[in-house]
């Protein structure tokens, strides 16, 4: 939508008559066809998750990462036991449908109802999530709810500048690069300039039809392997 002028012939951002605060997110599940994303709980997930992350345990996984990496399973737990109480960010377990195992952690944050923002972030994908069709799915899951249930206006993934994987992973998923933030955090004792990325609401019905048709069982072959890129069909959604 094109901005507006007020009385003073002033420009002035486009009307929003009808806005009202959005939801704060629910822990309650949402399930796909590959996966579900439920609230991550200490009794259910600490061992398993611990596990799945132990599939690579040099450290580097952690690295763009502000929590982490854990010694021990009882240290795991129990930064699982605090987080897992906080309304913000609010975390979850991504379950992989077939084993029944969590595989990955990811979280709501930087929730702004009245403004309708929310941020998709706190990633970390197991060795058995990463660059798997269920890793697609659970962030398709996380949005859909973000936007189609929870009725926000904007939805942001932030990451180190320096961390190319999440770079990728951002543009791959249809978010739009939006600049840096200068020396914007410290942490694990250096400092953070800040990529942001963005999705906003009318972009999202072509990206959850994108989505849609990625992951349709007709888009792979017989050895699991994609047909079409999803920025390649996504594309050609935007023709």
């Amino acid at each position: 939508m094109e901005n507006c002028h007020n009385s003073f012939e002033q420009p002035v951002g486009f009307s929003v008559p009808d806005w009202k605060d959005c939801q704060m997110p629910q822990r309650s599940m949402v399930s796909g066809n590959l996966c579900r994303v439920e609230a991550l709980e200490p009794e259910k997930h600490t061992k398993d998750l611990f596990n799945a992350f132990l599939e690579k345990n040099d450290g580097s996984e952690w690295t763009y990462l502000s929590y982490g990496p854990f010694d021990s399973l009882d240290v795991f737990e129990s930064w699982i036991k605090h987080v897992s109480n906080e309304n913000d960010p609010v975390y979850f377990a991504i379950i992989d449908l077939k084993t029944e195992k969590p595989t990955g952690i990811c979280a709501y944050l930087r929730i702004q109802p009245a403004n309708g923002v929310i941020e998709l972030g706190k990633i970390h994908f197991s060795q058995l999530l990463k660059k798997t069709t269920i890793a697609t799915e659970a962030m398709y899951l996380m949005m859909r709810r973000i936007f189609d249930e929870l009725g926000y206006r904007r939805c942001e993934w932030k990451c180190d500048s320096l961390n190319a994987a999440s770079r990728n992973t951002a543009l791959r998923l249809g978010f739009t690069y939006e600049g840096i933030f200068r020396q914007a955090l410290v942490y694990k004792g250096r400092n953070r300039d800040t990529a942001w990325y963005s999705v906003i609401d009318k972009n999202w019905p072509v990206l959850k039809n994108s989505f849609e048709k990625w992951l349709s069982p007709e888009n792979f072959n017989s050895k699991g392997e994609q047909i079409r890129r999803l920025s390649e069909i996504r594309n050609n959604l935007d023709e």
